[in-house]
This record gives structure tokens, sequence and C-alpha cells, in this order.
């Protein structure tokens, strides 16, 4: 039998994505204001990989990502998704913008071996959390690279997404070795 222990402390990361900028900078405030500072943040990228959310959100759709200073509990993550669903609802609700769904936020976590996104949606590589909320490992990091999965969406299968998350790593390492103190 192992022994039981809790798990270190990983890296929230955010992709928030939309056309409109002011959806993008709305949700920064929001989940900065929940989550706090933002350690590191990628550029917006073109988000052209798949056309499964024009009808929903649009053309010209833009993704960034986020990381926190503030380390979190993997355990949190199935409540960090539903209150980013219910972020994503009142962003809608509040603002009057053409689309059905002008924003788009998909929490996750980074370990120094994984990423880990949440979602909704049940799949047979997809491990239950709680509260309707599933987990799948998207990326995971081996001889010093960034690997993809058979199911790992493809915009982050994108080099520059590897690299950022590489960013993401570097910067949690960095934490683990000062005892997990904000830079």
């Amino acid at each position: 039998m192992g022994d039981i222990r809790q798990p270190l402390p990983v890296l929230l990361v955010v992709a928030v994505f939309s056309r409109h900028q002011a959806a993008l900078q709305w949700a920064r405030q929001r989940y900065e204001s929940a989550w706090g500072p933002v350690a590191l943040a990628s550029p917006a990228y073109e988000f052209s990989e798949t056309q499964f959310y024009r009808a929903t959100m649009g053309e010209g759709i833009l993704k960034s990502f986020l990381a926190f200073e503030n380390l979190i509990d993997p355990g949190r993550l199935a409540d960090i998704k539903r209150q980013s669903n219910d972020w994503e609802e009142e962003f809608r609700v509040s603002h009057h913008f053409p689309e059905t769904r002008p924003l788009n936020l998909d929490p996750g976590y980074l370990t120094e071996a994984k990423l880990v996104l949440a979602t909704t949606k049940d799949r047979d590589h997809r491990v239950y959390l709680n509260h309707g909320i599933f987990a799948e490992v998207t990326l995971y990091f081996q001889v010093g690279q960034w690997q993809v999965r058979p199911w790992t969406y493809p915009d982050y299968c994108r080099a520059d997404y590897h690299q950022f998350f590489t960013g993401c790593r570097a910067y949690l390492r960095q934490r683990y070795a000062k005892r997990h103190a904000p830079p």
C-alpha cells in the first residue's frame, strides 16, 4: 500500500478566447479578482485550427493563455471550471454581442509533467472530477518537450502554444525550488 500524500500545488492556466478584445480584457480582470495576479500571459493567437466554434462565436477568434502567480490545489479544478462557466454566462447576459457565445473560458492546470484541462463533456479518455466536470491530460512533458495525445485539440499541437507552456513549466519549477513563494 502506498502512502497517501497531498499533491504539490499547481499552476492555474486559463485559455480565454473571443473575437472581441473587450471580452478578453473582461475575463482577465475577472480571473485576477478571484485568483490573483497573472504571472505569465501569452500573446493573442489566431484561433484557426477548427471551425467548431464558428456558429456560436463568430469568425476571427483570438485565444490567449493566462497563468497565475498563486498556485492552486489541483482538487479545485472542477470548482474553477464551474465558476468559469458562470462567468461566460454573466458576460453573455451583460454585454450585447451578436454571438450566442461571445466568450469561452477553459481553465486547467500545469504541472512539471502535464497540462490538464477541465470540460463538461465526457469521453473515453476523460476522468470525472465532480459537479458535472471532467478532466483530461491534454499534453504531457517528456524528453524535454511537450507531447500530444490522440485526443489533443488541434490548436494545442502548435509550437507557439508549447513554447508558452514551456515558459509556464519553468516558472512553476522556479516556484517549487523556492518552496512556492511568490516571485
